[in-house]
């Protein structure tokens, strides 16, 4: 019996055949190289250095633009926002009838999304190499947009999802982080410290996006609570009213009847939050877990962008000339 390994032939006189036993097809190897150069070039026409970073820009900074691409619609307040099946049922309420709400959303939701579409081309370093001046004025012009959309934001918290002070505190605090964030990369910016300033950015911006998990969060809570049962929110009956309309509400809801009257025009009821009930106990089931899953949710961001795996340096304290300010996470915002 003749035998050769890792090769080639294996001869075995005893059954008089020939088995030919071949390497790995070069054919595999080469398709597996064409799409590794493909991948290299594509990544390094953008400006990235290394693969994987430009995996996580492209994984997190498509997420915020495709995000953001379906809410443009939004502007239209009236229309689209208002719309059944995209702003929470009975949300316009106050939007559409109170005009420092409809103010309110107008200049959160008119300035934000023009900054999160803008943001999302602030980071691809080809851009910030070779057309700088557009980088810088719009930095600013994000800069400008997000502190008015935080004004936004502050005005039509009191009545966001009901508006309760875990929501309004969960919303305040989001505002302050994002503030100060800014607040530090324009800081930096003026003092030339560009890595900071650009830390600073995306920790900005990583906290915003905390309204994007948010909403993932809220809904699975809203269909957990609705399995448990037993969860109730307390609506006034001028929003039931606009939420259902005059029959509905006094069938379903008959204290409400003193509101119609006019005996007690603040009269509120009882709404059973039911993810897979009417109009106002989906919205009751939303509200109720609204608080919660924005606290989680900053949470989450807070530590995720300063636990980057693929960070080089997680966070350290920066020298006195730079004011003990934190050092970038390098994650795919490096080169």
């Amino acid at each position: 019996m003749q035998q050769q390994f890792y090769g080639t032939n294996i001869t075995s006189s005893k059954v008089g055949f020939e088995v030919q036993h071949q390497a790995p097809s070069t054919q595999y190897q080469k398709m597996t190289d064409a799409i590794k150069l493909f991948f290299q070039k594509l990544y390094q026409s953008v400006g990235f250095s290394k693969g994987y970073n430009f995996i996580l820009f492209f994984v997190l900074v498509g997420a915020l633009m495709g995000f953001t691409l379906a809410r443009f619609q939004y502007l239209n307040i009236r229309g689209d926002f208002c719309k059944r099946g995209n702003a929470a049922p009975g949300e316009c309420f106050y939007y559409l009838q109170q005009t420092r709400y409809h103010v309110g959303i107008i200049l959160h939701l008119g300035c934000i999304l023009p900054a999160s579409f803008l943001v999302c081309f602030q980071f691809v370093p080809i851009i910030r190499h070779k057309f700088i001046m557009w980088h810088r004025i719009s930095g600013y012009l994000i800069m400008l947009l997000v502190f008015i959309s935080n004004v936004g934001a502050l005005v039509i918290a009191r009545r966001t999802f009901g508006g309760t002070l875990d929501i309004q505190g969960g919303i305040g605090t989001l505002v302050l982080m994002t503030t100060v964030g800014i607040g530090l990369a324009y800081y930096n910016i003026k003092k030339l410290q560009i890595d900071q300033h650009r830390a600073w950015m995306i920790r900005s911006f990583v906290y915003m996006g905390a309204i994007i998990t948010n909403r993932f969060i809220f809904s699975a809570a809203a269909a957990i609570i609705t399995a448990i049962g037993g969860y109730n929110a307390v609506w006034p009956c001028d929003k039931l009213a606009y939420t259902l309309g005059h029959n509905e509400t006094l069938n379903k809801y008959p204290t409400c009847s003193t509101f119609y009257n006019g005996s007690n025009p603040q009269q509120q009821a009882i709404v059973v939050a039911d993810f897979n009930g009417g109009d106002e106990n989906v919205s009751a089931a939303i509200g109720l877990n609204f608080g919660m899953a924005i606290w989680i949710a900053i949470f989450i961001h807070a530590i995720g962008v300063e636990n980057d795996k693929v960070a080089a340096n997680a966070w350290r304290v920066s020298t006195f000339a730079t004011g003990l300010l934190p050092t970038p996470v390098r994650s795919w915002h490096a080169r």
